[in-house]
């Protein structure tokens, strides 16, 4: 099975790091998540997965091997960096063509893959022609061309419309369930949790986490139980009693936090309190992501009055 290997991978430019000791592995049967601020360093330690940087230290390998000692490489290797990869002036099915030729790929491969990605009916249309959405499956195609092991794309989602987007998130599961290792940078946190088994986290060219997707959530957001009554007082005089670290806004709505629903239900339940909403708030991966990096972002944007 091929894995991706990071190994203590430092790049700098010009006295400048972007890329800081990276360690990590991405294993085949999942998708993993590549996510961090603007800056942090996730297409820099693509690039130089792919072999298109080279790193000032450490390694990087694809199934044991740097990516330039790979021999036709798109038959191990998928990747989609830029949507403006291909040339204007052709057809998507020849430059399709031409990439199968340089890595000895069946020309039959052409046809199944701009299928795939729904752009048979448009083959012959020059690429400058094409909308982003347009190009970005023709990249996802050029990806896909070599049936590869592992398949790495950044930010695969941008430009794509509702349709594409459900259409990329079952590509991405299944390319996984084939047993091939998927590494997909996303800015998209409501879609990386759609797809995402794993993550891998940085910021300013560090690695901040690498863990399951449910594992981050849970350790970074506290539960939450969304509670509301009748007699919002007399529930506040309930939860302080018996311990519970709770706030009121100003329609009544108590948010009581580290609590189950069933626990609160119950104790509502016993006290005669009526219920007229309980619900659990569901953690996110968006606020779990934010409370994580809010120190590591290189560019933000002062908060807006109100």
């Amino acid at each position: 099975m091929t894995s991706i290997d990071v190994r203590d991978l430092t790049k700098e430019y010009g006295g400048r790091r972007a890329v800081d000791g990276l360690t990590f592995s991405v294993r085949p049967g999942r998708v993993t998540g590549f996510l961090g601020p603007n800056g942090a360093g996730k297409s820099t330690t693509m690039r130089m997965v792919l072999g298109l940087d080279h790193p000032t230290t450490g390694t990087a390998t694809i199934g044991g091997h740097a990516y330039a000692r790979l021999r036709e490489p798109l038959r191990r290797v998928g990747s989609l960096l830029d949507a403006d990869a291909a040339h204007g002036s052709r057809t998507a099915r020849d430059h399709l063509r031409a990439l199968a030729a340089s890595n000895r790929i069946p020309a039959r491969r052409v046809d199944a893959v701009l299928e795939e990605t729904g752009l048979a009916a448009v083959a012959r249309r020059r690429v400058r022609t094409y909308s982003l959405g347009m190009r970005q499956r023709l990249g996802i195609a050029a990806a896909l061309l070599g049936d590869p092991e592992a398949v790495l794309l950044d930010e695969p989602a941008n430009g794509l419309d509702p349709e594409g987007i459900v259409w990329i998130r079952t590509l991405l599961r299944r390319l996984a369930a084939e047993g091939r290792t998927v590494l997909v940078s996303s800015h998209l946190m409501g879609e990386t949790a759609a797809f995402a088994d794993h993550l891998l986290i940085l910021g300013r060219g560090r690695l901040l986490a690498d863990t399951s997707v449910q594992e981050f959530i849970h350790a970074r957001v506290q539960p939450r139980v969304r509670v509301r009554t009748t007699d919002p007082a007399v529930l506040g005089d309930l939860l302080a009693l018996h311990g519970h670290d709770a706030s009121r806004d100003a329609e009544g709505t108590w948010t009581v936090l580290h609590a189950r629903v069933d626990d609160i239900g119950r104790l509502m339940s016993e006290a005669g309190v009526p219920v007229l909403e309980l619900a659990a708030r569901e953690a996110g991966l968006e606020e779990a992501y934010l409370d994580l990096t809010a120190a590591e972002a290189e560019f933000t944007a002062q908060p807006q009055e109100a």
